[in-house]
Formats: structure tokens, C-alpha cells, sequence
């Protein structure tokens, strides 16, 4: 066994009772909770702020890329990372596409109850009413 050396801390008393229910939860000492607690947030440091990803939570998501894209990449992450004064990791940019394209993509909450979903390649349903519309310039291209 590795030499032990005692941690005591005052914590708030709602932060205590949450740290007794969730070990009580894993079936650990309190020792082992906390012990497990600062090395997952010591290894979480250590990854660039990043979350292990090894918690049951998060999938995988993996692909190939060319090296010219690799190498623009990591030039781009070299730049944001002088820039920020912090390392920009893959994951961090990748994930920031993700969700800025899904966010995009993903039609607003609030403009969804006012429209109709439209499939891809379906045109929108023309609102009732005589509402100003845009004079029409003839048949429109398709691409």
C-alpha cells in the first residue's frame, strides 16, 4: 500500500451531504471517494481541462483526415492557442464545430412553432393571407 498522509478540509455542509450520497452510492470510504475525486480532477487538469473520457457519459467519435488538413489543423490550433494564452486542443475545436453547425442547423424553439418542418429538397408552404409578398421575377433556377 502507498504511504498515506491525512487531508482535512471545512466544506459547506450542503457540499458534505452531497459527498456522503454519492459515496455512499459507490460503496466507498470517504477516503476512496476523495481520493478518486482530486486524482479524476488532477488527470482532468492534466488533459487540458477536458473531461476523462472514460466515465460511461461520453462516446467516441473518430475519423480519418488527410495530412494536409491535419497539418492545417494544427496550425490553426498553434495560432489559437498564442492567441488565447492557453492550449487549444483538437477536441475543443472540433466539438466547437459541432455544436455551432448543429446550432445552426437545428431549427430555433421559437420560430419552429410558427413553421412547419420543410424537408430537404421540399419547398415551404406559402402563408395564407395577402401579406406583402415579393413581386415574382419568373421561374427560379435549380441547381
Amino acid at each position: 500500500m502507498a504511504a498515506v498522509k491525512n487531508l482535512c478540509a471545512q466544506v459547506p455542509i450542503d457540499l458534505h451531504q452531497r459527498v456522503c450520497e454519492e459515496k455512499d452510492q459507490a460503496g466507498q470510504t470517504t477516503s476512496q471517494y476523495i481520493t478518486a475525486l482530486i486524482t479524476e480532477y488532477f488527470k482532468m487538469k492534466e488533459n487540458g481541462g477536458n473531461a476523462i473520457m472514460t466515465n460511461g457519459k461520453n462516446r467516441t467519435l473518430a475519423f480519418q483526415i488527410n495530412e494536409e488538413l491535419f497539418q492545417r489543423i494544427k496550425t490553426h490550433l498553434e495560432r489559437e492557442s498564442a492567441r488565447l494564452g492557453r492550449n487549444y486542443t483538437q477536441r475543443e475545436f472540433v466539438i466547437g464545430l459541432i455544436e455551432q453547425a448543429l446550432a445552426e442547423a437545428e431549427p430555433d424553439t421559437q420560430d419552429s412553432a410558427d413553421t412547419a418542418p420543410v424537408s430537404p429538397g421540399e419547398a415551404p408552404e406559402e402563408p395564407d393571407g395577402d401579406e406583402d409578398q415579393p413581386e415574382d421575377k419568373g421561374p427560379a433556377l435549380s441547381a
